[in-house]
């Protein structure tokens, strides 16, 4: 049984593409096979494993578009994942869709074929709740909200809460919220504490355990083309996200 996430959080910059890449690694670890797909045009999750999205000839944008088969487009990682690619063109792609039937099932539809071939499939959406990031949610099982404990950072929430209802009403019955998932943490902080209360008791979401420590390795490990798993394996950031593998496992 395959299960499909949706990293998703309209706010760019709160470790939406660190936690797909390091989560999948964990995953990858524990003999999981994991599909990561890339729906932000601007392909940072492809640049974050080790694969120039300028170099990537068949992308996402091409599959949801029907010119091209998910296995035309999925390539293998460096950390053992295997990767559906992204890079600017899916920006076309994306105006594109706009006015194509089924847009919303469009990424469902071309997952459903390749399913079968992975326990876990995890997608890192684009900072927009656009049609890229409604056609994920349509495709997946569960959502993970990343999310930066500082005051700005959950005041979008909402917004997202909203589009995630409206999917499940209209589209795909069976999406849950996984949780949040605090990311750039410094619990020495009251400051972060108390926004995660607020966030508890403002929206009625679970906040997903361990958080993931603020810390320089996050940023050192894309340029080697790699998850902190792959660059920092005894990092207490890298144990982070396989504690919460080992959630996802039942562990």
């Amino acid at each position: 049984m395959t299960t499909t996430i949706s990293v998703v959080n309209q706010k760019g910059g709160v470790g939406k593409t660190t936690t797909v890449a390091s989560l999948g690694a964990a995953l990858t670890e524990r003999s999981q096979r994991v599909l990561l797909v890339d729906l932000d045009p601007q392909g940072g999750l492809t640049f974050s494993l080790g694969i120039d999205p300028e170099d990537v000839d068949v992308t996402v944008g091409e599959v949801l578009l029907g010119k091209a088969k998910p296995d035309d487009a999925i390539v293998v990682t460096d950390d053992g994942m295997h990767l559906l690619p992204s890079n600017i063109t899916v920006t076309q792609a994306e105006e594109a869709l706009v006015n194509r039937t089924g847009r919303e099932q469009r990424l469902r539809v071309a997952l459903d074929k390749v399913a079968d071939d992975y326990d876990w499939i995890l997608i890192d959406c684009p900072p927009t709740l656009g049609v890229l990031t409604v056609g994920a949610l349509s495709a997946s099982q569960k959502v993970l909200i990343p999310l930066q404990a500082e005051t700005l950072a959950h005041r979008s929430v909402g917004q997202l809460l909203d589009t995630v209802h409206d999917v499940k009403q209209f589209i795909n019955s069976e999406l849950e919220i996984w949780g949040v998932l605090p990311t750039m943490y410094d619990g020495r902080t009251n400051h972060a504490r108390a926004v995660l209360e607020a966030i508890q008791e403002t929206y009625d979401l679970p906040v997903l355990e361990p958080a993931i420590p603020k810390s320089i390795r996050f940023a050192e490990a894309p340029a080697i083309g790699r998850s902190i798993l792959g660059t920092s394996r005894t990092h207490k950031g890298a144990d982070a996200y396989r504690q919460l593998a080992a959630g996802l496992l039942g562990d």
